[in-house]
């Protein structure tokens, strides 16, 4: 059983693929960065690289060919980059372009994936799938090998600011729950999302709402991550559902909607009131540091809060 070696507010990325669920806990994905999986049918590549502390899934499919992924060992603006067996190009994993080799130029899909609690997972997805430690490696998951690193205050590690300055509208390792639209891309500090909890918002001509909830604890901060400090976790969804616009507002732990009073979760799910069992679309996005988010995108709005 999971729960047996994962606590229940450890950090975990969600991924949900044609209605099979799984969970990959930030104690394995710390270690190894990358995932080629499959679920729901479909070949996903799961990611987090810890020094942005980004957790981002794409499709592995490109052109009609299923490609495995590996690290390549280089970094770009502190990130990692990424390289696929079948033709050896470099990707960026914060944007999913190809940068270096045959496929340079083209973009995987990103794939909708939160970091949240294993708590919040299992609660949603009781059935669901979790990533096994039975990797065929020896590495001491749930011990975090970058004690501390998340200080908002701190400089990034391999951050060359001789080629980019740091962005200095946040501190470097404030999280955002960052993510594009078409051509606009929006940053949401945790410090406002922690005082707000629901922001209502328009972001490239599409009606959002960003979700924001205690409990999930940082998978950089202490040496046990399942002993960690809790940082919280972000879920953004399109705020159009069945054609009718929702607003939202925060009762505890709990998201309502003020047309119907339906209760949501932090997956953007309704669990209670008339739209119970109804699912808002989830968009792409990522609970980063804002070094490189800025870095990736100078040209983001930041959400300043009320």
């Amino acid at each position: 059983m999971a729960g047996d070696w994962i606590k229940d507010l450890e950090p975990i990325i969600s991924l949900e693929i044609n209605g099979e669920a799984k969970a990959y806990p930030l104690q394995i994905l710390t270690w190894h960065e990358i995932v080629n999986d499959t679920l729901g049918g479909e070949p996903v590549l799961v990611t987090f690289w810890p020094l942005c502390n980004s957790a981002l899934a794409f499709e592995r499919t490109l052109n009609g060919v299923v490609h495995d992924f590996g690290v390549s060992g280089n970094l770009r603006n502190s990130d990692l980059i990424m390289w696929d067996r079948q033709t050896e190009t470099w990707w960026q994993q914060f944007t999913g372009e190809g940068i270096v080799g045959e496929q340079a130029g083209s973009r995987l899909k990103f794939l909708p994936a939160s970091i949240i609690s294993f708590a919040d997972f299992a609660e949603v997805h009781p059935d669901g799938l979790v990533l096994s430690r039975e990797t065929g490696f020896d590495r001491p998951y749930g011990q975090n090998p970058y004690i501390g690193y998340d200080r908002v205050d701190q400089p990034p590690f391999l951050f060359d600011t001789s080629v980019r300055d740091l962005d200095g509208r946040l501190q470097p390792k404030e999280r955002v729950s960052a993510f594009v639209i078409g051509d606009s891309s929006a940053a949401f500090s945790f410090t406002i999302l922690n005082q707000e909890r629901v922001v209502n918002y328009s972001v490239g001509g599409t009606d959002v709402v960003v979700f924001f909830k205690l409990g999930t604890k940082s998978a950089l901060d202490g040496l046990l991550i399942g002993e960690s400090d809790e940082i919280g976790a972000s879920g953004v969804f399109e705020a159009i559902i069945d054609g009718e616009k929702l607003t939202f507002r925060s009762e505890g732990d709990a998201f309502i909607d003020n047309e119907t009073g339906s209760t949501w979760n932090i997956l953007g799910k309704s669990v209670a009131g008339p739209m119970a069992g109804s699912a808002l679309t989830p968009i792409p996005h990522g609970d980063h540091f804002w070094f490189a988010w800025g870095a990736f995108n100078p040209d983001t709005e930041i959400y300043r809060g009320n």
